[in-house]
């Protein structure tokens, strides 16, 4: 049987869709072009508009953070490349705030191929973020609607907690790393049958491993 090439949305898991984008730093080739980095790919619906504003201006003053996390941000939306650069500049004049991070210029193609035209919310594309891996697997995406600007300390907290759950082998816990009930540890991911189980129960009634049960235990690193 022939294979056909997968048609939909893009799921958590799946690879990011190669795509050849004009961007506000130059054409690119995703994800080629960011191999061996992790990145943001986040759409909005439109240029010069007040909530996208605010937006691009909260994820620039965090590019320092990301880009430790070895991570780059790419913005989208469907507008030609001229008004992007227009955008910048106006951005960078009238609030203080130069855009250091690629702007994708969409004909509607990308949208189409990434799913973020939602005809319930209308003919833009609402914000949606993919954040990917340096393998080029999508990792998490969330979905906002245009009336919901983003917080952006939290997209930075989900690459921190998919890189370190990556390079330790845990679970994050709600609100990591400020848990209510764990703090600032991590999971250790649940007893698969029934010996592991015992052994968890004993280490921790001896004090060797901390529990609430054998099924939810969590350690530091």
């Amino acid at each position: 049987m022939e294979n056909k090439e997968k048609q939909g949305m893009p799921l958590l898991g799946d690879k990011f869709p190669e795509m050849k984008v004009q961007t506000t730093r130059g054409m690119m080739t995703l994800p080629n072009d960011m191999a061996g980095k992790w990145f943001v790919l986040f759409s909005h619906p439109a240029d010069f508009t007040p909530v996208c504003t605010t937006e691009f201006v909260a994820f620039q003053k965090l590019y320092p953070e990301f880009k430790k996390l070895n991570t780059e941000l790419i913005g989208m939306s469907v507008d030609q490349v001229f008004s992007h650069i227009k955008w910048e500049e106006w951005i960078q004049e009238n609030i203080g705030v130069e855009i250091q991070f690629p702007i994708i210029a969409d004909t509607g193609a990308v949208a189409t191929k990434l799913g973020i035209v939602h005809p319930g919310k209308g003919t833009n594309t609402v914000r949606a973020v993919f954040i990917v891996d340096d393998k080029g697997t999508i990792r998490i995406i969330f979905y906002y609607p245009q009336e919901l600007g983003r917080n952006m300390k939290e997209i930075l907290r989900a690459v921190e907690a998919m890189q370190f759950s990556d390079n330790n082998k845990c679970a994050m816990p709600a609100d990591w790393p400020n848990n209510d009930l764990v703090g600032s540890n991590v999971i250790i991911p649940p007893a698969t049958d029934v010996d592991t189980a015992n052994e968890r129960k004993a280490k921790a009634k001896a004090g060797e491993m901390e529990c609430y049960d054998w099924w939810f235990c969590h350690r530091k690193i």
